[in-house]
């Protein structure tokens, strides 16, 4: 049975400054910042940047390829020696390194600013598994909502405090005051390194690492570990089906992440002040979102919050793809003369509360759907489906744009949620959730 406690709350605390922490680096290098500063400088193919845009899907592809082959077996290593502590902690290193490093691309520098992006989304991506392994260790099934959704929602602050100093001190993104701009890449990473030392001071490893069997090491432990999960995946027939529908969703929102600001940028045309007032409103309206559903969540349920949040997303895409349809219809219906940066504000609000609250209740549900004692690894199938997720939306978006053209390109979206939506509906909670309180370690397949 899992933990019928909560956690101390300097441990919940501790817990949800790592996403304080990396959510500075979602922001200042994969949304606001670094990939529109790559796009249109370091890469800078004028005047529709289609080409920066493809080695931008690229290098976060690659990036989540990777995780996808290493996350479930980090994960299945992790809960058999008791080291997901020591996991997170590497995952943590690297990400502030790699991304301290971009200081140093220059202009035209495209290899290199790949390969960065590529390690540091790489180490990111893989810390946010190991993070979300521990959420089923801090409380009760039932109070799982809200953990979540309280790290999400710090994490939000978090990316809003790093990315408010960021845009006050460093200014435009353009070419003309790149030798300030770059350095975002060591802001980035200096944040991470010290806002996330209170996870590592109170957030406890439990478990008891296991003997290896005599003539095995961890890599073959873990193997084995993920096989006999995979034979017994049928027992866990919700969890699985869920995994599927997450799939679907954070394509859609893996691409809303990476691709958002740069379709400000080139197809709304928004300036620099309106672009830092819609980072503010998604970001506030994200932190409401995650906070405020997690506590419904533990009123209503966890798939039925997960269900309402990918409808809000549907809402959000339609907002974003016809903000243009939008402002001339209010120009007619009302006489106002609004430009459609100032509507496209209105979008932000619907994709940062669908953001907030979709992202929080999806890792609640996995973690209500998950048994004690196979967290990490079952996070590592969740982070292996969500980055997989990543790169099939982004490597779609990619190619449909270079196609077809940005503004467009976003209604890929739209099908994404819409598939996700149906994928959850045979999901069962009360039964997914007996099914994983009944699970033992020694249990024999079915």
């Amino acid at each position: 049975m899992q933990t019928t406690e909560l956690a101390p709350k300097s441990e919940i605390f501790g817990w949800g400054m790592f996403d304080f922490a990396n959510q500075g680096y979602t922001l200042l290098i994969i949304t606001v910042i670094y990939g529109d500063l790559f796009t249109r400088v370091i890469v800078g193919d004028a005047p529709d940047y289609r080409l920066g845009n493809l080695f931008w899907s690229l290098a976060l592809a690659a990036s989540y390829l990777m995780v996808v082959v290493a996350n479930p077996l980090c994960g299945a290593i992790m809960d058999y020696s008791a080291s997901r502590k020591r996991f997170l902690f590497a995952s943590y290193l690297l990400t502030v390194f790699t991304t301290a490093l971009l200081y140093f691309v220059e202009p035209g520098w495209i290899a290199v600013a790949m390969l960065l992006i590529l390690l540091s989304n790489f180490a990111y991506s893989m810390g946010e598994g190991f993070i979300s392994s521990f959420l089923t260790d801090l409380g009760p099934r039932q109070a799982l909502g809200w953990i979540s959704g309280l790290g999400w929602g710090m994490g939000y602050i978090g990316g809003l405090i790093a990315t408010a100093f960021t845009l006050f001190f460093l200014g435009d993104v353009t070419l003309e005051n790149y030798n300030t701009i770059r350095w975002v890449g060591p802001f980035a990473g200096i944040f991470f390194l010290l806002a996330a030392i209170p996870t590592f001071l109170w957030v406890r490893e439990r478990g008891t690492a296991q003997k290896l069997p005599p003539g095995q090491g961890l890599m073959e432990v873990g193997v084995a570990r993920i096989k006999r999960t995979l034979a017994e995946i049928q027992q866990f027939r919700d969890l699985r089906t869920l995994l599927i529908s997450i799939f679907f969703a954070m394509a859609g929102i893996y691409i809303i992440i990476a691709f958002s600001f740069i379709y400000g940028a080139q197809v709304i045309g928004w300036d620099e002040a309106v672009r830092n007032y819609m980072f503010v409103t998604v970001q506030v309206t994200a932190a409401i979102g995650a906070i405020g559903f997690g506590f419904i969540q533990s009123r209503i349920g966890a798939r039925t919050t997960y269900i309402i949040s990918l409808l809000l997303w549907l809402l959000a895409i339609v907002a974003i793809w016809q903000t243009p349809a939008f402002t001339a219809l209010l120009g007619r219906w009302f006489g106002v003369d609004w430009q459609a940066q100032y509507v496209f504000l209105f979008a932000g609000v619907l994709a940062g509360t669908s953001l907030g609250s979709s992202q929080s209740a999806g890792r609640a549900l996995v973690g209500v759907l998950t048994p004690n004692g196979k967290s990490a690894e079952f996070f590592g199938f969740w982070g292996m489906s969500s980055k997989l997720a990543a790169v099939f939306g982004i490597v779609g978006l990619g190619l449909i744009q270079w196609a077809f053209g940005l503004a467009d390109a976003i209604l890929f979206c739209l099908v994404l949620f819409v598939i996700a939506i149906i994928c959850v509906l045979p999901v069962n909670e009360a039964r997914g959730t007996q099914v994983a309180d009944n699970w033992r370690e020694d249990a024999p397949s079915n």
